[in-house]
């Protein structure tokens, strides 16, 4: 499956990963506030062998089917927590 990956120009290391390229019709509103501005870093062709630095590929590919996007979090930043609501 192809993606395309854009990064927060507001939090650092938060990473948003798109089905469809500039698609963000998905996204929750509440969420793309708190992102601002995306901006586009990569295009990936994922598939259940590729290995990713930080993310479970099965994972990401389960929510690019189902939701259309999927939000890479920084691994270890204390007190950070986004709640979505679809």
């Amino acid at each position: 499956m192809q993606c395309s990956i854009y990064k927060s120009n507001k939090k650092q290391y938060i990473y948003l990963y798109l089905a469809a390229k500039d698609d963000f019709s998905h996204i929750p509103e509440a969420l793309l506030k708190l992102l601002g501005e995306p901006v586009h870093v990569m295009d990936l062709d994922l598939h259940p062998e590729r290995r990713l630095a930080q993310e479970d590929v099965v994972e990401v590919l389960r929510n690019l089917e189902e939701q259309g996007w999927h939000l890479q979090m920084p691994q270890r930043e204390e007190g950070l927590r986004i709640e979505v609501r679809h």
